[in-house]
């Protein structure tokens, strides 16, 4: 690579970093071509993307950031996964991947709303359940308390009905 193909692919690093909001490192070594493509083609349907960058390229993409300070993680070989849409989604591809592949590729850190991530968060992240899951728990718990005073008010007024009818009936008898 020569100095200008170096510059615009720092540019375009600092580029996809500014876009994602999540970004994970993870250490490739051990996966074949083969392999690799197989996980950019899982993170794509994950809504992400995966990059091989040069540490010393990385290093002076996430200078032009303001991002907090990684560097010390930039060592060994480095993916970069830029996740545009689904955090968890992204996690959850790549640590699916990783159980199904001898572990591979390892979670180095990831990087949330400019927040540092441990390896450990990270999988947690991949654990979760996805947005449509998170979004029908979230609509079931709202609808859960409607139903029941639903259901309630329902009672009572078949409740007042059989008290009317009662009342009817005894007047009839009455009068």
């Amino acid at each position: 690579m020569d100095r200008s193909q170096k510059e615009g692919f720092v540019s375009e690093i600092v580029d996809r970093i500014n876009r994602a909001p999540t970004v994970y490192l993870t250490d490739f070594s051990g996966l074949n071509v083969t392999s690799m493509t197989e996980l950019r083609r899982s993170l794509r349907a994950a809504g992400a993307e995966y990059v091989v960058v040069k540490n010393r390229l990385a290093k002076r993409a996430f200078a032009e950031t303001d991002l907090p300070d990684i560097t010390e993680s930039l060592e060994g070989p480095t993916g970069m996964v830029f996740s545009y849409e689904d955090a968890v989604g992204a996690a959850k591809a790549l640590s699916d991947f990783a159980k199904a592949n001898d572990e591979k590729p390892s979670f180095k850190l990831g990087i949330m709303d400019n927040k540092v991530l441990q390896p450990e968060q990270v999988e947690a992240i991949a654990k979760l359940p996805s947005r449509e899951v998170l979004l029908s728990e979230l609509v079931g718990a709202l609808e859960a308390p409607m139903s029941m005073l639903a259901t309630a008010m329902e009672g009572k007024l078949q409740e007042m009905a059989g008290l009317i009818d009662a009342l009817k009936a005894e007047r009839e008898q009455a009068g």
